[in-house]
């Protein structure tokens, strides 16, 4: 679902800027993956990264990383440590579960319902879209077994219920808990601009209809670092703890993100939709990259090569990289990193 920017609450609305033209040869992204296949170059996917030494300061820049970027579904975590600081007192699988890209597996759908039940509310106030499961082979079984689009099934339906538990507690209207001028809403973008660091840029709509801030991939990277680094019992470490110690809630069982955060002890990582990726380490060495083309194909590739030259060494590193293509469905070829 595209994402419709306006500014940031509680500015007053502006015409829409023009549609910028095409950049000059020297701006235009880096190549950093290219799609191979039968040996021969068949298609390139650029984009812009960031990589973060443990000091914070920025070891490699590819691209303009000072261009804010919708982090779409990589703002989870910064939305979930601002229905902490709402009040809501989360955590375990339910706190993963609310900063989390859930695949519709059973025990995700199972637990937002729960979430729901246990403050008095139900699956008709959710305002993201109905959808079927995230994860292919789970919505081949979903639909097997006779299951229909529901909002519970979307893949954001944690967040979304977490909000509504925030609302509830703190008498806030569950109407309008999606607008950006919303009491919840304010305090996400206070949570964003203070963990980037920098102001928000921009405020859109997500595709399940949350507001959507926009920060550059230097802000986006420093947000990571400063949840893995922060004090513990802070909302925002108590968002990096429940992450890495319930990865699957956050993702699903087939997902990088849950590969990556169940091997690589103490590391924080999340996806987000349009080609986007942040990963902090433990001691503070952290990433953020986007695909300009939004090419979610091209993620694994990046994020194996970034962790690479941030000298992680564990063999789920070289899983993550492996994108095959397939001919006559054998494997002819493979994305691969080209930085």
């Amino acid at each position: 679902m595209p994402v419709s920017a306006t500014p940031p609450a509680p500015q007053s609305p502006q015409e829409p800027s023009a549609i910028p033209a095409d950049p000059a040869p020297s701006a235009i992204p880096p190549v950093l993956v290219e799609v191979v296949r039968s040996g021969f170059v068949e298609g390139r996917h650029r984009g812009s990264l960031v990589l973060l030494g443990a000091d914070g300061e920025v070891e490699l820049a590819l691209g303009d990383v000072s261009v804010p970027v919708f982090p779409r579904s990589s703002n989870k975590p910064m939305q979930a440590a601002g229905i902490l600081r709402a009040g809501l007192d989360l955590g375990g699988e339910r706190l993963a579960l609310a900063a989390a890209s859930h695949s519709g597996e059973g025990f995700h759908r199972d637990l937002a319902a729960k979430m729901l039940a246990e403050h008095g509310l139900n699956a008709a106030l959710l305002q993201c879209p109905e959808d079927l499961p995230l994860d292919a082979v789970e919505a081949e079984t979903y639909l097997a077994a006779g299951g229909v689009r529901e909002r519970i099934t979307m893949n954001c339906s944690g967040k979304h219920a977490a909000m509504l538990a925030a609302c509830a507690l703190r008498g806030w209207s569950t109407e309008s808990y999606l607008d950006p001028s919303h009491p919840l809403q304010r305090e996400i973008l206070a949570v964003v601009e203070e963990a980037a660091g920098e102001a928000v840029a921009a405020v859109g709509t997500d595709g399940c209809g949350a507001p959507l801030m926009a920060i550059t991939l230097t802000g986006l990277a420093r947000a990571f670092r400063s949840f893995v680094l922060a004090e513990p019992g802070s909302a925002e470490r108590r968002v990096a703890d429940a992450m890495r110690a319930h990865p699957e809630y956050v993702a699903g069982t087939r997902r990088h993100d849950t590969w990556l955060m169940r091997e690589v002890p103490g590391v924080l990582s999340k996806m987000g939709a349009e080609g986007v990726q942040a990963v902090a380490l433990p001691d503070g060495r952290a990433l953020a990259f986007k695909v300009d083309d939004g090419a979610s194909r091209a993620l694994r590739p990046v994020l194996a090569r970034a962790l690479t030259l941030l000298d992680v060494q564990e063999p789920v590193v070289s899983r993550i990289g492996r994108v095959p293509l397939l001919g006559g469905g054998s494997e002819v070829g493979e994305l691969r990193p080209a930085f």
